[in-house]
């Protein structure tokens, strides 16, 4: 299972499209900082990897180099530009992308599928988390290795130093990054420039490189060298991880910035790296230790190493913010449980950190570097996770198409399925790493899935075994007991997830209390399918028989729900509560299993476990902790 998956996945860099004023060049500028960072940073090790297993398996060096470079630059073609900036980006969810946007989108155009399209969101969600960790320890160690070309006795210690970055990366992310972030743009745009310079400078040198883009070359080498095919498919792969990016952060600058960045300075950038690389090793075979660094002249090799591990530094912000952007997401679908989610930016409102997500990403990232010290040993783990992501994306978006687009099912699939069959040919390839890293993953994406799905439904059998024991409201309100009901001064509000039924904490305060206040404000709130929801339509209010009022709160999966709003915009509206004078009244359940629970045993001890690491309502939903009164009660479930 997009304030940021908002996902997108990149509210922590500020919402340039909320700018006033900004121009699609501006956008488009900074978006490189945040969109671009990951696949911008693939050419440090992915035609390193493809080309040296290739060459592994006995195919000649010139035959690999070109073989390699056609499958990489029909890649970026079909999959990024095609699939992602001239399809995908359309695709927008009032605005917004992102895993969790097009399984709303979808569920919305596909009621009856609602099941199958929660299970392929949650699923597409999941397995981002096993990107989230994986990049940062990929992009950081590729960087550092760079060292061991100026200082080989370096070698032994790349991966220490590694985790020492690592460990100040995630260290940084509590204070935020908003001082910072204005300078990721103008970094990420230098480091594009490098890229294309150093590609130019080898292409010039040996111009046959270009007929690589002839798809030809990509055919010849996988029906000579069928065997070894399969997994270097896999290693070109790395070229277009992070193009989810691409969608993910279209709610932040939009699809005219987004599409301008990539076809104007990215997608030149890399292809005339990875055929500067490719005319490198058509000319020095030797250089296929590290030929992007090997691109550098000697006096440049130092400034290339710190430009970039700044690079992957950016690269691997950008996928922890998503993390973060995404888990919030999460919460407010009801995937997940209540996180502490703390604000890092006054005037940024999808600048957000979650401490229990950045310790778990910290010490996940570090076990990884553990287990694969080198790039080479990563390279074996990255991608499943991701090709994984592109299937279920493309899955969702032709439901979206044939159903909400209106085209009939044949013409969707036309349009989407050769994505599909070569996403497809990527995860196969990719599976070929299940036992040599692909498993870790999978085994994050698996967690995070059987969390996700435990947590809806249990969520849903709590919610039905409660709503099946309350009172309905109108009949509350019917036969409100008059005798021996004594009325207090002041306003009580009382939270409810359904509005239909009477709050617990409302027929708990008067059982055993007898108490009812002068004004009785019964609020629900609701999550949407859409990213956000207007002001305008936010708040509902209806004025119930007696000393009642019913407000429903709506919100959108990418806002944070908040009590100051919701009465600011009742105000608004002519209903004036105040927030310092009222009691809030809040049932806090404690949950224990039956005897047969109604979820397997283990789901429902996992689910137990879930519930307790919640945050509690009053710190998730800004109520003033002195105005609230908790009322407990125990549900067996």
């Amino acid at each position: 299972m997009n304030d940021r998956p908002e996902t997108s996945q990149d509210a922590a860099f500020g919402d340039a499209a909320a700018q006033p004023g900004a121009g699609v060049g501006a956008l488009a500028f900074g978006s490189l900082g945040v969109v671009y960072g990951d696949i911008g940073t693939s050419p440090i090790y992915a035609i390193r990897e493809a080309v040296g297993v290739a060459a592994g398996h006995g195919v000649a060096v010139p035959e690999a180099v070109m073989g390699v470079l056609s499958m990489i630059l029909w890649s970026l073609i079909l999959i990024v530009t095609g699939k992602y900036v001239l399809i995908l980006l359309r695709l927008d969810n009032r605005g917004e992308g992102g895993p969790f946007a097009l399984m709303a989108l979808a569920r919305s155009a596909f009621r009856r599928g609602g099941v199958t399209v929660v299970i392929l969101g949650v699923a597409g969600a999941s397995l981002f988390y096993g990107d989230a960790i994986l990049t940062p320890a990929i992009s950081v160690l590729s960087a550092i290795e760079g060292l061991q070309l100026t200082q080989p006795q370096l070698g032994p210690f790349v991966p220490a130093i590694s985790i020492g970055v690592l460990v100040a990366l995630f260290a940084l992310q509590a204070r935020g990054t908003d001082r910072v972030a204005r300078y990721f743009a103008p970094a990420v745009a230098v480091w594009f420039l490098v890229l294309a310079a150093t590609g130019l400078v080898q292409i010039a040198g040996n111009p046959s490189v270009l007929l690589a883009v002839n798809p030809a070359h990509a055919f010849v080498f996988v029906v000579h060298n069928p065997s070894v095919a399969l997994a270097v498919l896999g290693l070109v792969f790395l070229v277009v991880t992070g193009a989810e990016a691409l969608y993910a952060d279209l709610g932040h600058f939009g699809r005219p910035a987004i599409q301008t960045a990539w076809l104007a300075v990215v997608f030149p950038a890399l292809v005339m790296n990875y055929l500067g690389q490719g005319a490198l090793l058509l000319s020095h075979p030797a250089a296929l230790d590290h030929p992007f660094f090997r691109m550098f002249p000697d006096w440049a090799l130092v400034p290339a190493i710190a430009l970039t591990t700044l690079a992957t530094v950016i690269a691997s912000q950008a996928v922890i913010s998503g993390a973060f952007s995404l888990t919030q997401q999460a919460i407010q679908l009801r995937l997940l449980p209540r996180f502490n989610i703390r604000h890092t930016s006054a005037l940024v409102p999808g600048q957000i950190y979650l401490g229990r997500i950045n310790l778990i990403l910290l010490l996940s990232t570090v076990l990884v570097v553990a287990i694969f010290p080198s790039s080479s040993a990563l390279a074996s783990a990255y991608g499943l996770s991701i090709s994984g992501i592109m299937v279920v994306t493309s899955l969702l978006a032709i439901l979206v198409v044939w159903k909400l687009w209106g085209w009939r099912l044949w013409l969707a699939l036309a349009l989407l399925l050769p994505f599909l069959a070569l996403e497809l040919a990527f995860l196969t390839a990719n599976s070929l790493k299940l036992f040599d890293g692909g498993w870790f993953p999978l085994v994050i994406a698996g967690a995070v899935y059987a969390a996700m799905l435990t947590w809806k439904q249990g969520t849903e059998i709590l919610r039905q075994s409660t709503r099946n024991k309350a009172t309905e409201l109108d009949w509350l309100l019917d036969h409100l007991p008059r005798d021996g009901m004594r009325q207090v001064p002041g306003t009580a509000v009382f939270l409810t997830p359904d509005p239909d039924r009477a709050p617990a904490s409302l027929m708990h305060n008067m059982k055993h209390n007898h108490v009812l206040h002068e004004r009785n404000v019964i609020l629900s709130l609701e999550t949407e399918d859409s990213p956000r929801v207007d002001d305008n339509d936010k708040i509902v209010i209806e004025q119930l028989p007696g000393p009642f009022v019913l407000i429903i709160a709506k919100f959108g999966f990418m806002e944070q729900p908040s009590i100051p709003k919701i009465f600011r915009l009742c105000a608004a509206r002519g209903l004036g509560v105040d927030i310092a004078g009222a009691s809030f009244f809040v049932s806090r359940r404690t949950l224990q299993l039956k005897k047969r629970p109604a979820m397997p045993y283990w789901r429902s001890k996992l689910f137990l476990l879930l519930s307790r690491s919640a945050e509690d309502a009053t710190a998730h939903f800004a109520i003033p902790p002195d105005r609230v009164v908790e009322l407990g009660t125990r549900v067996a479930i």
